[in-house]
């Protein structure tokens, strides 16, 4: 019973929207025609009351009825209401029927999009003849009694007009906001991408290039070409995580590189001719996530500037879990030179920089007093307690 309860509210929004407006308008013209609320309603003028007739009904269900059709046809109720309205002031009814003229007019401001400024206009002008007609029907009414009721319906549809203006604010502040996380996730998924790639297709460059210079040793060939298969294989993998990304109808997960690769990354790195030397103090924690990833990439943009620019040159890795954070530093014993490399753009630091940076930590790169170059970043995140 709880369950049913707790559905409702869905099942009701998924009807359609007049069906939903219905209720209040039926809900009008029961009250209106309880004997007991008759000529309680709204007066303009001050005409004599008079007795309920077959005009009564019809000019009820004339002012209460079209709220049924508020939102999906806002102008044709408020024509409908502001006819059944004035019949019902003219003939003296006053039936509890005239509050439907106010709900008219605020859903009017709040869902009218076309022609809103000649509605208001014309409503305006409209009123007048039916001051004019009050008057001459006898209505004691002064005129200062009669602007007044005017200036209280310009505030029902001010009301809604002011609805209207904040919920298009909402809406353009949401579509703002989404389109700010889309450019972001597309900077971060360019971003995974240049990492993936640039490492593997150095990596693959670097070792079919030293395969030209093995013809004559058979078996170092085929342990060449293996690693170029390998680390085609890797960079398939890793491509086909980030493409899980941009799938929305993909039901798992795409998987995040973290620390714990690191000696798979290192050992891929090797095989490309590299001397890496690796070392780790303390171990990963799957609580920083986050923290891991940003760890991975950064050795990785960092050995794969070692294979562009200083290739065959020592490279040491070292990788620290502290309390608080993650401490990376790669160095290399050489800077390289970029010519005859397969070239970079800087951007794959910038990237690092930028991530690093959002996580709150710290990131540099540089040359070294000696000659070398070295890659160091502070991450937040490291093993809590």
């Amino acid at each position: 019973m709880t369950d049913l309860w707790r559905r409702l509210p869905d099942r009701w929004r998924r009807y359609d929207v007049t069906v939903r407006d219905l209720p209040l308008a039926l809900l009008l013209v029961v009250g209106s025609l309880l004997p007991a609320l008759h000529g309680y309603g709204t007066r303009v003028g001050d005409l004599p009351n008079r007795p309920f007739d077959a005009l009564a009904v019809a000019a009820v269900a004339l002012e209460c009825l079209p709220l049924a059709l508020r939102r999906r046809w806002p102008a044709v109720c408020l024509a409908l209401v502001c006819l059944g309205f004035a019949v019902d002031q003219l003939r003296g009814y006053h039936a509890f029927a005239g509050t439907a003229l106010p709900i008219a007019l605020l859903s009017a401001g709040l869902h009218l999009d076309r022609h809103r400024h000649a509605t208001a206009i014309a409503l305006s002008v409209a009123y007048v003849p039916l001051a004019v007609a009050l008057d001459r029907a006898g209505a004691p009414e002064r005129p200062v009694g009669f602007v007044t009721f005017y200036l209280a319906l310009a505030v029902a549809w001010g009301i809604g007009a002011w609805l209207r203006s904040t919920r298009a604010a909402e809406a353009e502040r949401r579509r703002h906001v989404a389109e700010t996380s889309r450019a972001a996730e597309r900077t971060r998924i360019a971003r995974e991408l240049h990492d993936v790639v640039t490492h593997h297709v150095t990596a693959m460059v670097v070792q079919a290039e030293a395969a030209r210079y093995l013809t004559a040793v058979p078996e170092r060939l085929d342990q060449t070409l293996t690693a170029v298969t390998d680390t085609g294989r890797r960079a398939i993998t890793d491509l086909r995580h980030l493409l899980d990304l941009l799938n929305p109808d993909h039901g798992t997960e795409p998987v995040s590189p973290s620390v714990g690769e690191l000696h798979a990354l290192v050992d891929q790195t090797r095989r490309a001719g590299q001397p890496v030397e690796f070392t780790e103090e303390g171990g990963p924690r799957e609580t920083v996530g986050s923290a891991q990833a940003a760890a991975y990439r950064v050795v990785q943009e960092a050995l794969t500037n070692a294979l562009k620019y200083a290739h065959g040159s020592r490279t040491v890795v070292h990788v620290q879990h502290g309390a608080r954070e993650i401490t990376v530093e790669v160095s290399t014993d050489a800077p390289g030179s970029p010519a005859g490399s397969p070239g970079g753009s800087g951007r794959g630091l910038r990237g690092l920089r930028e991530r690093v940076g959002v996580l709150g930590g710290e990131f540099s790169a540089g040359g070294r007093p000696d000659g070398g170059f070295v890659v160091r970043a502070r991450i937040p995140g490291g093993n809590p307690g």
